[in-house]
């Protein structure tokens, strides 16, 4: 399968309180296959949420280079940027980051708008997708009359609403028990294998790291060799 996202010699570092320079990743190499499922484990603080963002063009590295569907990044103004996180990017993070004032429909459609899609369309495509994850009868509801694991069926209906070519998810069954983290874990695989999608999640569940096709460890800011069901391969 085609490489879909690449990270090449991938470096961000931050200044401390101190003006000392903190290096958080160092010449970190990725290349993630279309359809393909990648899981990136490692203690908290490795920085593994600051890689996902880097890859979601939610921030810009240090150095390096990232390309997406054979765009880089640096070539890119930010407009240019914004764009391609709306139409090629999905996101799902550990909590659901839902519109309060708005209906579950309204949030999912709110990508298409944002796109430029027509009401109408919009509102087909929203309603087609989470029907497809389960929530037909709980579209006219807000976050706030959403159970916890529906509001994150809500939010994966939103991440991948755009038919987005990776998307990328932070912890996302992090705040489930276990029954709906299983329940969303299946959800997330079916929904990569059916839109052929890339998938990216940074976690530190066990039980979904050894479904990926393969899991990396980050640590002291490197991207270590494929970890085989929680081992070191």
């Amino acid at each position: 399968m085609s490489v879909i996202l690449e990270a090449r010699g991938l470096r961000k570092s931050f200044r401390s309180g101190d003006a000392a320079e903190l290096e958080v990743l160092v010449d970190v190499d990725l290349a993630v296959h279309r359809g393909e499922v990648v899981t990136i484990v490692g203690e908290s603080g490795a920085g593994k949420s600051t890689l996902l963002h880097l890859l979601g063009a939610l921030d810009e590295p240090t150095g390096g280079e990232i390309v997406l569907d054979g765009q880089s990044y640096a070539a890119l103004s930010q407009e240019e940027r914004d764009v391609l996180r709306n139409r090629k990017l999905g996101f799902v993070f550990q909590f659901h980051h839902l519109l309060r004032e708005f209906t579950a429909l309204e949030n999912v459609m709110m990508p298409l708008m944002i796109a430029g899609v027509g009401d109408g369309e919009a509102r087909g495509r929203a309603e087609e997708v989470l029907a497809r994850v389960g929530m037909a009868g709980r579209m006219a509801h807000r976050p706030a009359q959403l159970s916890g694991g529906e509001q994150q069926r809500c939010a994966v209906a939103r991440a991948v609403v755009n038919d987005p070519r990776v998307l990328l998810a932070d912890e996302p069954s992090g705040n489930l028990d276990e029954k709906h983290a299983g329940r969303l874990h299946d959800l997330l695989f079916e929904l990569v294998r059916d839109l052929e999608t890339a998938l990216v999640i940074v976690t530190h569940n066990r039980a979904l790291s050894e479904r990926a096709d393969r899991t990396l460890l980050l640590t002291q800011g490197r991207l270590q060799p494929t970890v085989s069901g929680g081992v070191m391969s």
